[in-house]
């Protein structure tokens, strides 16, 4: 296609990666089936948004805290090392150094989150290393589409955001907020909350279609495109959601829920 998308103290950046887990991370397993992995690249500092959002229709103030930790939080750009540490102690230093770009992690985050409702992501700047695998298909011609086991290779990814404990991942959130703030000021809105854009993307991911059967595909190029001019128009996180697979794509919906619930405090 065209676009590029635990639990407790040690869980600071879960807010993004429940999206990135199940949804950012997507973007790899169609991407690589079809151009060269991309070379790493570091994150340019500040970031710079690819085009302002519109504004909220309502503010959603930052979670509170109850107690603030006795430590204050580092600067945005020395804050990788707790970010880091915190992971390795959740999901272990494997999982860590396998999925996770090590490096801007914040700021990693905050620019995929912001451009998930557009129509590409940027490949050098997501969190989530690029994961290896084809992009599985079946059929040929007007029979082309996305093969029903192609959906097993979003399955780390979606364990990953199941098992994330969405009350406990808001409160480490709310105590790091500050760090995303900043970032998202430094992206280029320094008038805007990320907690606004974070509620925002969260409603525009859950707003994606259900894929009702296989999805149906053409190559009018290089990359694979939904042959359904409405598919094909949605943004870069729709598309991952679609096409990650009903069931998985359940799951991330799920606990997108969750987490809209905790921040917000509405069913």
């Amino acid at each position: 296609m065209t676009e590029h998308t635990a639990a407790s103290k040690a869980m600071p950046w879960v807010i993004g990666a429940v999206v990135l887990a199940g949804v950012g991370a997507g973007y790899y397993f169609w991407q690589q089936s079809h151009a060269p992995a991309p070379q790493p690249a570091p994150v340019a500092a500040p970031l710079v948004a690819s085009a302002p959002p519109a504004e909220p229709e309502k503010h959603y103030p930052a979670p509170l805290v109850p107690e603030v930790a006795a430590q204050p939080l580092p600067e945005l750009d020395a804050s990788d090392h707790i970010l880091q540490d915190a992971l390795a102690t959740l999901i272990g230093v494997e999982p860590l150094n396998k999925y996770l770009v090590p490096q801007e992690i914040v700021r990693r985050i905050v620019v995929t989150v912001d451009n998930l409702p557009r129509k590409s992501v940027a490949v050098r700047l997501s969190p989530v290393k690029p994961v290896g695998g084809e992009f599985r298909t079946t059929g040929k011609d007007a029979g082309l589409a996305i093969a029903a086991d192609n959906a097993a290779r979003y399955a780390p990814y979606v364990r990953i955001a199941a098992l994330v404990n969405a009350k406990k991942l808001v409160a480490t959130y709310g105590r790091l907020y500050p760090l995303f703030q900043k970032a998202y000021e430094d992206l280029g809105y320094p008038k805007s909350y990320f907690n606004d854009r974070l509620v925002v993307v969260i409603d525009h991911l859950l707003a994606a279609p259900d894929a009702n059967g296989p999805i149906k595909l053409v190559t009018p190029h290089v990359q694979h495109q939904f042959a359904d001019p409405d598919l094909e128009a949605r943004s870069a996180g729709q598309k991952i959601l679609l096409r990650m697979g009903t069931e998985n794509a359940a799951v991330i919906k799920a606990k997108l829920r969750e987490i809209r619930r905790e921040l917000t405090g509405q069913q």
